[in-house]
């Protein structure tokens, strides 16, 4: 298992939104896990037989996709996950995890058949040109699947008790994309422009998958509310929700009778040109 302890720093970026030195980072990484996990293998196996395939996960997280990549490639492929604090990701894991700061250090050196990543390229600023870098790190033929959550859309709650509580929840969405993230350096609208970018970075047979599901009270997807305010509340509370508003949408996240509706997911994939 390979490990490597420096790390690269970018002072003048805004900081990561979601630490995965917070308490709440391990419920965020088993819920994404929960929500994602299925719609991103279904995508990957599209790409065809993965055995003996050299992978790379860029900020793998929890590192559950690393450990579905490895399934994929068996004993003569390679999968190599990174994150810029990988401390959720297991020593015995089954494939090779490096400390990684992908807006500062070299891609890892490839070439690769495969490089995913989730959720990560829309928190970063740099997001264009680590792109570029990413594709030029493919090999012939090789492809970059990026899978970015589109935020910009309104009207998250399907239902709720009361007209209250919709409105607090909204409030809670309309805050966390419109001030808290995009003060972090988060681009709401970058889901939607993964596909040109990756023409532009002269990648070929770019296509785009949108889906996304209803996320009950209780289930993964709306426990996510209220990691994110365990991580954020200092943020939400600087930009006007109170504590007790807070304390109510974690207290509505859990209700069966609230429904939220997912956010888009955009999983693009691209190919480098055979030659």
């Amino acid at each position: 298992m390979e490990s490597h302890v420096s790390v690269s720093t970018f002072p003048d970026a805004p900081s990561y939104a979601f630490d995965n030195d917070d308490l709440e980072a391990g419920d965020r990484h088993n819920y994404l896990s929960d929500i994602l996990d299925g719609p991103t293998t279904a995508r990957l196996s599209e790409l065809g037989d993965l055995t003996g395939r050299r992978c790379l996960e860029i900020g793998a997280g929890g590192g559950s996709i690393a450990r579905w990549l490895a399934a994929q490639v068996g004993p003569t492929g390679q999968v190599l996950a990174t994150d810029i604090n990988p401390r959720h990701i297991s020593a015995d894991a089954g494939f090779s995890i490096i400390h990684h700061d992908v807006t500062t250090d070299p891609i890892p050196e490839g070439p690769w058949d495969l490089i995913h990543s989730r959720l990560v390229l829309l928190h970063l600023p740099q997001r264009e040109e680590i792109l570029t870098r990413l594709a030029a790190a493919l090999a012939p033929g090789g492809a970059l699947m990026l899978e970015e959550w589109e935020t910009t859309f309104r009207k998250i709650v399907l239902t709720a008790p009361d007209a209250a509580s919709a409105e607090l929840l909204q409030r809670y969405q309309d805050l966390l994309v419109e001030r808290i993230l995009i003060a972090k350096g988060n681009d709401p609208t970058w889901a939607s422009r993964v596909h040109s970018a990756m023409v532009e970075a002269g990648l070929t047979n770019v296509d785009t998958n949108i889906s996304a599901e209803s996320w009950p009270g209780g289930t993964a997807g709306a426990m996510l509310i209220a990691v994110n305010i365990g991580q954020l509340r200092d943020e939400f509370m600087e930009v006007g929700v109170t504590a007790e508003e807070l304390d109510e949408i974690c207290r509505l996240v859990s209700d069966p009778r609230v429904v939220v509706r997912g956010h888009l997911l955009y999983s693009t994939v691209g190919r480098r040109p055979m030659s």
